[in-house]
């Protein structure tokens, strides 16, 4: 089985701080995913710098084949020293994800990675080494399908110290405050929601320090195809077709001249949902072998709202009622958002008469426009895009 990951994050600044001083890098390779997450030391524009640098310093040497020795030698030459203290300083925590499920972790002066398999946290033995005066530990293991792993800088664990409680929420009331919630979703984005909402109640909704969780859930590798547009010459409509039918995943087709070319190809009927709750969103429909069938430029518009609100990390209760919402852009964003590690768009190139009207706020170009920012959006979430045009 070829593994896949559910990858979220989401920071609280320090109070009165417009950076963070975390930060989260995600990097996919063909054999493996890599979550960084680093603290740089402080708050405010220092420990963005830190944190920055340490990140970007990790995912370069890491993708390069460099042992973490080396990292660390690099990160302790390269960081800024802190004319307070004297020092150069940045935590990390490093967990790597291959294709065939072997895994890799590797935590410094973070608190420790909360590891839930089968509804039971698991501690796995680390092995410890001494790097230019630092404590590394290292963990090697074998992931298996639907996995847990939580990464999170210290203002989680200090949450609530000295306010709704003495000394902070502990590692242990976290873990198993985590291990509740997990057993309630399978979303990595939905339960980082409910830890850095628990967080941010501990704290009053005033961090008194940088405060980021990251959710990481390991699952078969789940490919999302999405189909809209007709094909610039009309030869070209039964190869799109084809090529989506014969694709491996999900089959999403958005736009109704894409729908209409596709039960043509087909032979299918188009039934549309005639009941639908949101009277911005045009409804959606039913074809049979494609999982969803909705309208196009609106729809895309409604679901590019949505994932750039996830991806800035805008996301709490009342986004997830909007994506669970019966419309055809909420659809497609939950299935984007939770239900896709690959994403494979197939883009027609015709030029739409409907939108070609100077009044609206669409370009000529308006599918390739939205298509390239839905692409560029999930990227930035830690998702795999291809796209291929007719």
């Amino acid at each position: 089985m070829s593994f896949g990951t559910d990858i979220a994050w989401k920071s609280l600044n320090k109070h009165g701080e417009e950076l963070c001083g975390d930060m989260v890098k995600i990097v996919r390779t063909k054999d493996s995913d890599i979550v960084i997450l680093a603290d740089g030391m402080g708050s405010g524009v220092k420990a963005n710098i830190l944190a920055t640098l340490t990140s970007q310093i990790l995912a370069t040497m890491l993708l390069k084949g460099a042992s973490i020795a080396s990292c660390v030698e690099t990160i302790a030459k390269t960081l800024p020293i802190c004319q307070e203290r004297n020092v150069a300083y940045a935590t990390f925590s490093i967990l790597q994800i291959y294709r065939d499920g072997q895994a890799y972790l590797v935590e410094y002066d973070n608190p420790s990675c909360v590891f839930i398999r089968d509804r039971k946290i698991v501690a796995y033995e680390a092995e410890e080494q001494i790097i230019d005066g630092k404590k590394i530990k290292e963990y090697r293991f074998q992931a298996k399908e639907n996995d847990c792993f939580v990464l999170m800088s210290d203002g989680v664990i200090f949450a609530g110290a000295g306010e709704l409680l003495n000394y902070g929420w502990t590692w242990e009331s976290m873990a198993e405050y985590t291990l509740r919630c997990s057993r309630n979703t399978m979303s990595a984005s939905r339960l980082v929601s409910m830890l850095s909402g628990a967080c941010n109640d501990l704290y009053e909704q005033r961090p008194r320090d940088d405060t980021t969780v990251v959710v990481v859930r390991t699952r078969k590798a789940q490919i999302v195809n999405l189909l809209t547009g007709p094909p610039a010459d009309e030869k070209d409509d039964e190869r799109m077709v084809r090529d989506l039918m014969e694709s491996e995943g999900k089959k999403i087709i958005s736009g109704g001249s894409s729908a209409n070319l596709t039960a043509r190809i087909l032979r299918k009927e188009i039934v549309t949902h005639v009941n639908y709750a949101d009277p911005f969103i045009p409804p959606t429909a039913s074809i049979e072998g494609i999982d969803l069938v909705t309208e196009g430029a609106l729809t895309l518009a409604g679901t590019l709202k949505l994932l750039q609100k996830f991806e800035r990390s805008e996301f709490d209760e009342e986004f997830f009622r909007e994506l669970d919402q019966d419309n055809g852009a909420s659809k497609l964003a939950k299935t984007l958002i939770e239900e896709c590690t690959q994403l494979h768009l197939l883009v027609g190139t015709v030029a739409n008469q409907a939108y070609q009207n100077s009044e609206l706020s669409f370009d000529i170009s308006v599918r390739k426009n939205l298509v390239t920012q839905i692409k560029e959006t999930m990227e930035k979430m830690g998702k795999t895009v291809t796209v291929q045009y007719y």
